[in-house]
Parts: C-alpha cells; sequence; structure tokens
C-alpha cells in the first residue's frame, strides 16, 4: 500500500510559522513522525510539499495509478483552490484532508474547504498526529 501526503503553502515553516497556532513541532519532525507511522504500519509513504498551487495539481495528476490514497494538507489553498478540489476529483483516489490547526475556531475564511469536498474524511486541530490519525483512516479504508 501506497500513501501520498502532500503539504500545501508554508506546512516546511513549522516551528518558526506562528507557534501559537501550529505549535513548536518542526517539518523535520512531521516528516520523522510519516516514516516512524510508515514502518509501524507498513506501508509505503511518499511525502511532497510545495508553496505552489500548480505543483500541487501537478503531483496530485502525476499520483494516478501509483498510489492507493492521499493525505493531503492544502494549507492556505484549501480556502482558495478549486483547481486542488479538480485534480482530486479527477484522480479519484481516496483521499483525507488535514489541517494541523483547528481550522473552525479560526477566521471564517479558513472554514472554507474546497479540496475537502473531494475528500473521505476531514482531521483538524489534532497537530501532527492528525497526519497519523488520517494514514491510519486510510489504510483501514482501502483494506475494507
Amino acid at each position: 500500500m501506497k500513501i501520498l501526503v502532500i503539504n500545501g503553502p508554508n506546512i516546511n515553516m513549522l516551528g518558526i510559522r506562528e507557534p501559537g497556532i501550529y505549535g513548536s513541532n518542526t517539518f523535520a519532525d512531521l516528516l520523522a513522525l510519516l516514516e516512524q507511522t510508515a514502518r509501524e504500519e507498513n506501508i509505503e509513504i511518499e511525502q511532497y510539499q510545495s508553496n505552489h498551487e500548480g505543483c500541487l495539481v501537478d503531483k496530485i495528476q502525476e499520483s494516478f495509478g501509483k498510489v492507493d490514497g492521499i493525505v493531503i494538507n492544502p494549507a492556505a489553498y484549501t480556502h482558495t483552490s478549486v483547481a486542488i478540489l479538480d485534480a482530486l476529483k479527477a484522480v479519484s483516489i481516496p483521499a483525507v484532508e488535514v489541517h494541523i490547526s483547528d481550522v473552525d475556531s479560526r477566521e471564517p475564511f479558513r472554514q472554507i474547504s474546497y479540496a475537502g469536498l473531494a475528500c473521505q474524511k476531514t482531521i483538524k486541530g489534532q497537530g501532527l498526529q492528525g497526519y497519523r490519525q488520517a494514514i491510519l483512516y486510510l489504510k483501514d479504508f482501502l483494506q475494507k
């Protein structure tokens, strides 16, 4: 089983970026968590991060026929990108949306998720552990 984990803009700045909202864990901590989860669950995880919308769309399209599931944190593009929504719909790969912070308790515009419309589930406000929860959910979903 192979799961692609996609992170959008500024996720690479974890630990530096607004620690009061996103915590003190770094992007390296996130990558370590993904590697640990892959080992423990005996699955393959590919990680991709970009600050550019078109690159995220390209990665989603390139994953067609190559991965079994997608975990995606579109970050700021969550609230603006119909292109990412359309790419997720086009490939029809089961996906779970993740948000480190609880976007429902933040600014009103953050409560709109285009990407989430193409996802099986959304996990928010669980910090980095939300990624692990998303991977476990996808593993279970894909094995059924």
